[in-house]
């Protein structure tokens, strides 16, 4: 598959992900936030990073950048998107994800190994997992404390759509705990972790995060 990579002004982890991209199996292709067009990817990945050195609010500018306007038609017709960390953020700002990501409660910027359950496994990003997976991915963030109104967590809960959460700790204040999400239809998920920093050994993180990356092959087959 063709897997665009959108790369913002202040983005960090644009490269890591377009590497992770081809750990998984598929090709990387880079976007820009200038463009008019997805140059005919299959899936989207919005990266890590400060886009537009989240003035604003975190992924508040990013959300009126000519890609975006293509990233949410493409989304709403059905194409797989990730936004991790920032990418996260940009995906709630430009309502294709519900809720909000706020500083962390402890006002510190953590950076650590975070153990985390996959709990929706049915998701074109998450569909190599076992239910109920239990990995190690890395998490660095500022403003990654997930929040949403009850009725909003009760729907995310009863319609199984929350992807991933926290274990061993809540690291920066989500509501009930929560990771990672994905819209109605299920092709669209923010995840505040990086799995593209554990998809080898070389580095020390591990591989827990490469399934993010292979399950659009299984999605795809499936």
């Amino acid at each position: 598959m063709k897997v665009g990579v959108v790369t913002f002004p202040g983005s960090l982890d644009d490269v890591d992900a377009q590497r992770a991209v081809r750990f998984g199996g598929h090709e990387a292709v880079a976007l820009w936030h200038g463009d008019h067009d997805l140059r005919g990817v299959d899936a989207v990945i919005l990266p890590g990073g400060f886009s537009y050195g989240d003035y604003l609010r975190c992924g508040a500018i990013s959300r009126f950048s000519p890609v975006m306007a293509e990233v949410v038609a493409a989304a709403n017709a059905g194409m797989p998107v990730l936004g991790i960390c920032n990418g996260f953020q940009i995906l709630c700002e430009s309502h294709l994800l519900p809720g909000a990501l706020i500083r962390n409660d402890h006002r510190k910027f953590v950076c650590k190994d975070q153990r985390l359950r996959i709990e929706n496994n049915r998701t074109p990003w998450t569909s190599a997992y076992a239910a109920d997976a239990e990995v190690t991915i890395v998490l660095k963030n500022g403003e990654g404390g997930y929040v949403a109104d009850d009725a909003t967590l009760d729907r995310l809960e009863g319609e199984g759509r929350v992807v991933a959460r926290y274990l061993v700790g809540n690291p920066n204040g989500s509501m009930r705990d929560i990771a990672g999400i994905t819209n109605e239809r299920g092709n669209v998920v923010g995840l505040m972790p990086h799995p593209e920093h554990a998809v080898e050994d070389l580095t020390g993180a591990g591989t827990d995060g490469l399934g993010f990356f292979t399950s659009l092959a299984e999605s795809v087959l499936a």
